[in-house]
């Protein structure tokens, strides 16, 4: 399968998206998880509501389409969640990601599911998850 399979009408829609999510300098917390393996960025701003949940997402891209796409997706379904939340997110994206588990319960995963089957495009597509866990796991958060 060729890696153009992987740039359909509607992953290039969700990467062209996520221009509805700016990442605003209000954002009190602010994060960037950088992939080795093709130097795409991603840099992530959240606001938590009382309870510890993501009322806000901000993201910044410097990714190919799959990568842009797999943060919109995040970032239209990352409000109400929680770090538990995304912890669980991210642990089945990664076990999906290696073959050791079902595509995961996150909504709009379906318009990237061919990219299991391109490595080189894994760790773009795991960068928002990262990015939100590590600044959800921060002690200083509400639990």
């Amino acid at each position: 399968m060729s890696v153009t399979a992987l740039y359909t009408p509607d992953v290039l829609a969700l990467a062209t998206g996520l221009a509805a999510f700016p990442l605003d300098d209000a954002l009190p917390l602010k994060g960037e998880a950088r992939s080795k393996s093709c130097g795409s960025v991603i840099s992530l701003g959240l606001a938590l509501d009382e309870a510890g949940r993501i009322g806000q997402v901000g993201v910044r891209a410097q990714a190919c389409a799959v990568g842009q796409a797999a943060a919109a997706i995040f970032a239209r379904s990352a409000p109400g969640r929680d770090a538990r939340d995304v912890r669980a997110a991210t642990d089945a994206m990664a076990a999906w990601l290696a073959g050791e588990g079902p595509l995961p319960d996150w909504p709009g995963l379906d318009a990237i599911a061919k990219v299991k089957h391109y490595p080189a495009r894994h760790a773009a597509v795991m960068l928002a998850w990262k990015a939100a866990q590590e600044l959800l796991s921060s002690s200083d958060l509400p639990r």
